[in-house]
């Protein structure tokens, strides 16, 4: 198979896979986001699996499907929340996984490159939704509570519980899952 159709099968597969894995939530937030199963995790594999520029160029695609799929608007409602929403929430935000292969690949041990790539671009991910919710949803924080702190906390539910799962399934599939002879071994 041509190495350009491997690539786009594969990367097209876990774009539907991602979206099918992030409508089955485990815990869901009232204002939005939630823990799902692994939602992430197939893009984290593609980044495994092909060069950063490939899973970028997957990663950014995903995260025009997710904002497809469920955009919150701002609750201030002019052009630079609007562009901070799109950006922080979806483009950056869900964009930072198709790192996780640069991250992954400076480790010997493929699981413990597969962990640590997976916690480092899910805290990039959580940081972009830190800064959000410091910039744009100030409004959802309890009166008398530091916006920082209410989007910490808040973010940081959804994250952590997020990070656990998407790790253990990166990690059981690193395993038992030869990706390089996957994606064709001249592919990465």
């Amino acid at each position: 198979m041509n190495t350009t159709v491997r690539k786009l099968t594969h990367s097209a597969l876990m774009i539907a896979l991602a979206l099918i894995l992030s409508m089955f939530k485990l815990f869901h937030m009232p204002f939005g986001g939630s823990v799902t199963i692994a939602s992430m995790a197939p893009i984290i594999i593609i980044s495994l699996m092909y060069d950063t520029k490939w899973a970028l160029f997957t990663s950014f695609a995903y995260s025009l499907v997710q904002m497809v799929e469920g955009f919150y608007p701002p609750p201030v409602q002019n052009f630079w929340n609007y562009l901070a929403v799109v950006l922080l929430d979806y483009v950056i935000a869900f964009g930072v996984l198709g790192l996780a292969g640069a991250i992954a690949r400076r480790f010997s041990n493929k699981q413990a490159g597969a962990a640590a790539a997976t916690i480092a671009v899910i805290g990039m991910r959580f940081f972009c939704s830190f800064l959000s919710g410091i910039l744009i949803w100030t409004e959802y924080a309890p009166e008398g509570m530091p916006v920082w702190l209410y989007s910490l906390s808040y973010n940081g539910m959804i994250m952590v519980g997020e990070m656990v799962v998407t790790v253990i399934a990166v990690c059981v599939i690193v395993r038992y899952v030869n990706l390089q002879k996957l994606a064709g071994a001249s592919a990465t």
